[in-house]
């Protein structure tokens, strides 16, 4: 299932992405922390099943202590046949003259001589090396070329979650080519994507994706690396959580979404901006670089599903709720209640029109 896509401008990534480093002991010690959530619902799971499992063990008293004596009246047949067991083990090591396992007979070459056949005067003549033109394919496509446009893919099968970054080439043939040319295994079902080129980690551009899922944090990972394990930001998110019998009390870090994040939108103008909508019926906007909460807008009164920054007007946010309303606010003044218009269902999804300053589209439930 593909959740969620968003176009990477051409020329941007690196022509041959990076290769991850390993990760440090403390890195993976934050990963593994990152899965507490889903450690302690796996645990729920298995409370519940060892429930089950204590009436089981009850029915089947009757049926082990059975089990028991006939155990016990078959112990006197077993030494019975054990002697004639350990006989036939004795005369089968005989056999393999293990004590003289380790010495050689001369002259015996199963494999042959060995020096010879260890190496060839080149790769060309070694048949066990792969075909050039294969290597050559491989290199080539790993190529990112300044022409290729290049999508990411949000999606999820199997029950793992993970970006796709493919690749739609024009072929000499005229016909297209599409292919994935790596992808990053991440945490969470991925609901929206949002491509910015923010440096986060320094450089006058970065090619990174940040991606909102059913986790309450967003996260910012970095395109150009392949095989990378973990974020490069994280904004929000739980900070602890605990458990008292029945009841669990969650600690969010400091301004974070309590809910799903279900749309964001890069602030290009200012490119450090990211805004974010939530199941938590809020609207906020995240300096990257700083990873702190700027701004929270409540303007809502149910999941706001998709947020966007007007490309003519920046500063102007525009965002959509399952309350049946867009709202339209100006970013430099965020007490003002700004302006909402109603709609006749649940807002999925919305747009401002690329030719038009006061003009934008939207995506509801029933309606087009």
């Amino acid at each position: 299932m593909i959740a969620a896509i968003s176009w990477v401008p051409k020329g941007v990534a690196k022509s041959v992405p990076a290769e991850a480093d390993p990760p440090s002991k403390e890195e993976i010690e934050q990963i593994l922390k990152s899965g507490l959530l889903d450690k302690r619902e796996d645990s729920d799971d298995e409370e519940a099943e060892e429930d089950m499992n204590v009436d089981e063990s009850k029915e089947n008293e009757d049926d082990e202590v059975a089990i028991a004596l006939a155990a016990a009246d078959a112990l006197g047949k077993a030494t019975q046949v054990s002697s004639v067991g350990t006989d036939d083990i004795i005369d089968g090591l005989k056999e393999l003259d293990m004590d003289n396992y380790d010495e050689e007979e001369e002259g015996i070459e199963l494999f042959g001589s060995g020096l010879k056949d260890l190496y060839y005067a080149s790769n060309d003549m070694d048949p066990y090396l792969k075909d050039k033109d294969n290597d050559s394919e491989e290199d080539d496509d790993m190529i990112i070329r300044s022409d290729d446009s290049v999508i990411v893919c949000a999606s999820n099968e199997d029950d793992v979650s993970h970006l796709e970054i493919m690749i739609l080439e024009d072929l000499s043939d005229g016909e297209t080519n599409m292919y994935v040319h790596h992808a990053l295994i991440i945490p969470a079902f991925p609901l929206c994507t949002a491509w910015l080129d923010c440096p986060i980690k320094g450089g006058d551009r970065g090619n990174f994706i940040a991606v909102g899922s059913m986790e309450p944090a967003i996260e910012i990972w970095d395109i150009d690396i392949i095989d990378e394990v973990q974020p490069s930001v994280i904004l929000g998110g739980i900070a602890d959580i605990k458990r008292k019998g029945k009841k669990k009390s969650i600690k969010y870090k400091k301004d974070s979404h309590k809910d799903a994040v279900l749309g964001l939108s890069w602030y290009k103008e200012y490119r450090n901006i990211l805004a974010s909508a939530s199941a938590d019926h809020s609207v906020k906007v995240w300096d990257v670089t700083t990873e702190a909460c700027n701004l929270t807008m409540n303007d809502h009164t149910d999941k706001v599903q998709a947020v966007a920054w007007n490309p003519f007007a920046p500063q102007i946010l525009l965002s959509g709720s399952f309350d049946h309303t867009v709202c339209l606010k100006d970013g430099r003044k965020p007490s003002h209640s700004g302006f909402k218009f109603s709609v006749g269902a649940d807002v999925e999804s919305l747009a401002w029109d690329p030719h038009s300053e006061h003009s934008f589209v939207l995506g509801e439930r029933y309606h087009y």
